[in-house]
């Protein structure tokens, strides 16, 4: 919860909710609904499933994450660090796999709602936590 020590605004507690929650559901569903996200982008079901449930893991603990900056975002600022550089390299990765063909242009819109529109309100908050 907010306090009025807290460096951080409103928007900002509830974006950091939003995600958290976010990721905590996207990774689970990427653990147990994998195939039906692959159906959906039009991608062929892989035949070892292990490394997708490992990336929704790694999600989902991002989720927690957020969640846990938002209760001590000053003590937890470097886990927001952390998932801002994964929103950001996630991405460039997707973005290559796209330019060569691997990934349909759909993927596009999934990094987009997935990671980018992260991109600047992490980085605000970030700045907003300072430096020890």
């Amino acid at each position: 919860m907010e306090s009025t020590q807290s460096p951080l605004s409103k928007w900002m507690h509830g974006l950091l909710r939003f995600a958290g929650v976010y990721n905590i559901v996207a990774g689970l569903s990427m653990m147990v609904l994998y195939h039906e996200g692959f159906k959906a982008l039009g991608l062929p079901k892989p035949e070892f499933n292990m490394p997708i449930q490992l990336v929704g893991v790694l999600v989902a603990i991002f989720g927690i994450g957020y969640l846990i900056v938002d209760r001590n975002p000053v003590g937890n600022r470097n886990v927001l660090l952390l998932g801002l550089l994964s929103k950001f390299l996630g991405p460039m990765l997707g973005f290559y796999y796209v330019a060569n063909g691997e990934l349909p242009p759909v993927m596009l819109v999934v990094l987009f709602f997935a990671d980018i529109i992260y991109w600047i309100p992490f980085w605000l908050i970030y700045r907003r936590l300072g430096n020890p």
